[in-house]
């Protein structure tokens, strides 16, 4: 069978699938849409959790940026990673015994007000808003290439999946999806990446393959760091940011993961904090097997893309070159008329343009893998991009439903409000949508744009809640609009200064960047001003009300933790 074919039954039964278990998983109430009724084990929220956690930017696009930047790409694997960690650690067994189901929820209930509420909810809908752009690219990519249809098309038709079994499931429905979603994704990121293994090095595991030699004897990264040198390129296994930038990245990625909405909700739907811990744990394990693959399946990717186009001639291109140029994701301009592919680091020569977010899905191809492992890969790019794309709309749901409408009419029936988080799912799927068909960046850039925004919004004033019983409202909301305004305005003026507010190119460039943070970064920044702000004022403002003082000496106290509160 071709590759359309393939694609149309893997993908089409995974969708089948998904759709079947949001059916037969829908929620009734408004616990099982916030929190799948409290009662998922620890072992399926992991699975659930790492589903979510692996979006389309650590399947389709991580890779790629590690391709295409070599020693710089490893910013994101360290940061998220790291994150993971640090969230599961430090923050949620403290906010899952705190028993609220979203991060406003928490703060309107730590911070003894609504209008803390409010604005977390508007820094939550900024962070899930942009997060969830980049999943709808993802879900275009996919589309565009095996369904053989617009990009634009593409994203229509994902936001469709999405939105029936996000808005008819809910967290219930969304859980036992996310299950599936994540043993769809990790078979579809891993087949292949054993394959080009095999056939490169020899070797079934790709971790140790990246590691090893091609057939004339010579390592692996030493024979691509030689193959880009002799094209003009830096060493794959060197790098060219700075230690400054690096070290902020790293840092936005890391404390904007521990204020995730979507993620942080993940741990109110296990019975106790015991069981938070546990999946938290089985989650980690779940997590590193396709991110200690990821660094393998670039340097397989872009060392097979090389060798295969670059100085090669334009009319005896590889048949995956042909199929990826009707996606207008890959260029092949013979601009000096010499009928040879040239590749080079200079723009006016370059002749082959190949974007950062085709590496994964282009592989298997590059490789001559058979089809239906090509089917296989697109299922588990459309896995990824839709399970978090899911767990973003139920944020934004919540946030409306719950967060926003239930602080100004606190006599709302259940059902009215599961009316309402349903009706806010589908318009902030259509708002989705647009943002897939006219993106800000390629798909990890825009979702490292939505660490950012969580680190300098949520992060200081989340752990300044835990673990300080001085942070009152005045320093929380002075810390969290402080944070989130100065680093949405860094990333608005060099990321669209000059293509939308007609600056020059000048004054946007890399040279003005403030300690020389790129905006993928800047998020560290915003953190560290919510934190001082949100310390400052809450120094020169009353303390918190001694109730207030108390309820957080007791979230500390790790015995005696039950099951979630029943709102």
């Amino acid at each position: 069978m071709d590759i359309l074919t393939w694609t149309y039954i893997l993908v089409g039964a995974s969708f089948a699938l998904y759709i079947g278990i949001a059916i037969y998983t829908r929620a009734g109430s408004t616990k099982e849409f916030y929190t799948a009724g409290g009662g998922v084990s620890p072992l399926a929220n992991g699975m659930a959790t790492a589903a979510d956690w692996m979006s389309a930017a650590s399947f389709i696009s991580m890779a790629g940026i590690i391709a295409f930047s070599g020693y710089d790409g490893s910013v994101y694997l360290m940061g998220w990673t790291g994150g993971y960690v640090l969230l599961a650690l430090l923050l949620a067994p403290y906010l899952r015994k705190f028993g609220k189901f979203t991060v406003p929820d928490f703060v309107g209930d730590r911070y003894y007000s609504n209008k803390a509420r409010v604005v977390a909810v508007i820094c939550a809908l900024f962070i899930s808003f942009t997060y969830v752009a980049g999943q709808m690219r993802g879900v275009g990519i996919v589309f565009s290439r095996y369904l053989e249809v617009d990009i634009n098309t593409g994203v229509i038709i994902g936001m469709c999946i999405v939105f029936f079994y996000a808005v008819l499931g809910g967290m219930k429905g969304i859980t036992y999806t996310q299950v599936a979603q994540y043993c769809v994704l990790i078979f579809a990121f891993m087949v292949p990446a054993i394959f080009v293994s095999m056939q490169l090095t020899g070797n079934p595991i790709p971790q140790l393959g990246m590691g090893g030699t091609v057939a004339d004897g010579t390592y692996l990264l030493d024979k691509l760091d030689g193959v880009l040198a002799d094209l003009g390129f830096a060493e794959y296994t060197s790098g060219r940011k700075g230690m400054a930038d690096i070290f902020a990245i790293t840092l936005a990625l890391m404390v904007g993961t521990a204020g995730l909405p979507h993620v942080i909700v993940r741990f109110f739907t296990v019975p106790r904090v015991k069981d938070a811990r546990l999946s938290a744990g089985y989650a980690l394990v779940f997590i590193a097997i396709l991110y200690t693959t990821a660094p393998a399946v670039a340097v397989f990717g872009i060392y097979n893309a090389i060798e295969t186009v670059a100085e090669k001639p334009v009319d005896d291109l590889p048949v995956w070159v042909e199929n990826w140029e009707k996606t207008n994701l890959i260029t092949v301009d013979d601009k000096n008329g010499d009928g040879i592919v040239q590749y080079t680091p200079n723009p006016a020569t370059n002749e082959l343009k190949i974007d950062k977010d085709i590496m994964v899905l282009a592989s298997p191809e590059i490789a001559n893998l058979p089809n239906w492992v090509i089917g296989l890969v697109a299922a588990g790019g459309m896995a990824a991009a839709l399970s978090t794309a899911a767990g973003l709309l139920l944020v934004i749901s919540t946030s409306v439903s719950r967060d926003l409408f239930r602080t100004f009419k606190p006599n709302m029936s259940e059902k009215r409000e599961l009316l309402i988080a349903r009706i806010s799912a589908a318009g902030a799927v259509v708002l989705a949508g647009y943002f897939g068909v006219n993106p800000p960046g390629f798909v990890a850039e825009v979702v490292a744009f939505a660490f950012g925004l969580a680190a300098a919004s949520f992060f200081p004033v989340i752990i300044m809640g835990i673990f300080s019983s001085r942070i009152n409202k005045e320093g929380a909301i002075a810390g969290m609009i402080s944070g989130l305004v100065f680093t949405l305005l860094y990333i608005t003026y060099f990321k669209f200064g000059q293509t939308h507010f007609g600056f020059s190119p000048e004054a946007v460039s890399p040279d003005k960047w403030l300690f020389g943070i790129s905006p993928e970064g800047i998020g560290s920044i915003g953190m560290l001003i919510n934190f001082i702000v949100c310390f400052a004022v809450s120094k020169a403002t009353p303390a918190p009300p001694q109730h207030v003082q108390d309820m957080i000496q007791e979230i500390r106290i790790p015995r005696g933790a039950g099951k979630a509160h029943d709102h």
